[in-house]
C-alpha cells in the first residue's frame, strides 16, 4: 500500500509533518482529517520495501524488537493517544514498517488489534494475542500491554542468561575437538613413519593411536559421512512425535542439565501462567496457551491433563502432584493458591523463585565446567604425547643397558 508524506495544521495552528499509509491520496487526505487536521501539503514516497540487509523496513520482528515495540505502544496508549495513531507512528520505524503498516490497515477497516494481530501468528504469539483481546475486553489495554511487555522483557532476559551460560562451553568444546583432530590428523602421522625406521614393537596404546590416526587420514570422507547421517538421523527422529516426546523425556533426567532444564521450564510456566490470569484470560484458555510455551512435551501433557481436570470442575494442583515434573513446593503453593484466591500471586513468587535459581544454577555450572574441559583438554592432549614418547623412553632405556 501506498505511503504519503504530509505537512499539515492541527486545530491549534501547529504545523504538523509525518507519514501514513492510504489507500490513495483522497483516503490519505480523509484520514488526516479524521484525525483533526488540516492538509497543507501531500506527496506520495515510494513504499517498497527495501531488504533488511540494507537497513530497510523488516517484515519479521525479533523477539527484543516485538518486547520494544510493546512496551512504545502502551506508553502511547496509557499517554492517551489513540490506538490508531499510536500504530501509525510505530509504522514509521524502518523495525516495524510492513508489519505495523498491515496492522494498522486492518484495524482502520474496523477490525479490533487482537483480531489483526492473529493474521501474523509467526510474529506475535497465541499469548501475545489472548492478553490483547483480554485487554480490549477489560478496557484496560494499556495495563495489559505494559504487564506484555514485562512479561517479554523477563522472558529474553532469561533466554540470554542461557544462551551465555552454553555458549562458552560449546564454543570450548569445539576447539578441544579441532586441537585433537589437528594433532591425529597433522603430527601423528609423522611419528609413524619414524616409528615404521625404528623396527621396534610399539606399546599397545601407541599402535592404537597410530591406528585411530591412519583411519582419520586415509578414511576421513567416512568419519563425515557418519557424522551427517548421525545428526541426519538425530533430527528426523527428534522431529516425530515419539522421539520429540523421547528426547524432552531424557533431557529432563540429564546429569546436572536436566536439573536447569527443569527449572526454566518452571519458570516460564508460572510467569506465563500467572500474567495471562492477571489479564483476565479465562484459566482453561491460559492452560492451554501455558502448554504450548513451556518447551517440553512432558511437563506440556501434563498442564494438559491438569486442564482436563479443571474444565470438569476439579483442582489444577491435585493432577499436577502427580507428575514428577512438579516439585511438591510448586503443586502445594498451586494449591493454596486456588483455594485462597491468590493464585496469581503465588505463580508470580515461584516464577521469581525459580528464576533466582536459573540464574544461581547457570553461574555454578560455568564454573564447573570450565576446569571439566581443561581436565577432558589435558586428558586428550596428554594421552595422544604419551602414546608417542612411550616407544622413544623404550629405546632410551634399551640404549642404557647395552
Amino acid at each position: 500500500m501506498p505511503q504519503f508524506k504530509y505537512t499539515a495544521k492541527a486545530a491549534d495552528g501547529k504545523k504538523v509533518d509525518g507519514t501514513l499509509t492510504a489507500v490513495n491520496e483522497a483516503d490519505a487526505t480523509s484520514n488526516l482529517r479524521k484525525l483533526g487536521l488540516a492538509v497543507v501539503g501531500l506527496k506520495s514516497i515510494a513504499s517498497g520495501p527495501k531488504s533488511a540487509w540494507l537497513g530497510g523496513p523488516r517484515s519479521h520482528i525479533g523477539a527484543e524488537a516485538l518486547a520494544i515495540f510493546t512496551r512504545q505502544l502502551s506508553t502511547m496508549v496509557g499517554a492517551g493517544i489513540p490506538l490508531l495513531e499510536s500504530l501509525e507512528i510505530l509504522s514509521e520505524d524502518p523495525q516495524y514498517t510492513i508489519v505495523a503498516s498491515k496492522v494498522v490497515d486492518r484495524v482502520r477497516s474496523g477490525t479490533d488489534l487482537s483480531e489483526a494481530l492473529g493474521t501474523y501468528p509467526k510474529i506475535f504469539s497465541k499469548i501475545y494475542v489472548s492478553m490483547v483481546k483480554a485487554g480490549e475486553a477489560s478496557g484496560q489495554l494499556d495495563i495489559i500491554l505494559t504487564r506484555l511487555a514485562e512479561y517479554q522483557e523477563s522472558t529474553e532476559a532469561l533466554k540470554r542468561e542461557i544462551k551465555a551460560a552454553m555458549t562458552y562451553p560449546v564454543v570450548s568444546l569445539c576447539m578441544v575437538i579441532l586441537i585433537t583432530v589437528g594433532l591425529m590428523v597433522g603430527i601423528v602421522p609423522k611419528f609413524k613413519a619414524i616409528f615404521e625406521t625404528m623396527g621396534i614393537e610399539l606399546p599397545a596404546i601407541t599402535q592404537i593411536l597410530l591406528n585411530v590416526s591412519d583411519a582419520m587420514t586415509n578414511y576421513w570422507y567416512l568419519f563425515i559421512a557418519g557424522a551427517v547421517l548421525l545428526v541426519g538421523g538425530f533430527i528426523f527422529w527428534k522431529g516425530t512425535n515419539w522421539g520429540e516426546r523421547q528426547w524432552d523425556w531424557i533431557v529432563l533426567r540429564l546429569p546436572v542439565f536436566g536439573d536447569l532444564f527443569r527449572k526454566v521450564c518452571l519458570s516460564r510456566f508460572s510467569r506465563t501462567f500467572a500474567t495471562l490470569i492477571q489479564s483476565g484470560v479465562p484459566i482453561l484458555g491460559a492452560l492451554e496457551i501455558v502448554a504450548n510455551t513451556t518447551g517440553n512435551r512432558i511437563i506440556e501433557e501434563a498442564i494438559l491433563v491438569a486442564r482436563e481436570s479443571v474444565r470438569k470442575g476439579e483442582t489444577l494442583g491435585e493432577p499436577l502432584a502427580k507428575c514428577s515434573v512438579f516439585p511438591p513446593m510448586v503443586t502445594r503453593m498451586i494449591s493454596i493458591g486456588e483455594k485462597s484466591g491468590a493464585l496469581e500471586q503465588l505463580l508470580e513468587k515461584i516464577s521469581e523463585f525459580y528464576d533466582q535459581q536459573v540464574k544461581a544454577t547457570v553461574e555454578a555450572l560455568t564454573s564447573l565446567i570450565e576446569p571439566l574441559l581443561i581436565g577432558l583438554m589435558g586428558a586428550l592432549v596428554g594421552g595422544i604425547v604419551l602414546a608417542i614418547f612411550l616407544p622413544i623412553l623404550k629405546i632410551q632405556e634399551a640404549v642404557r643397558k647395552k
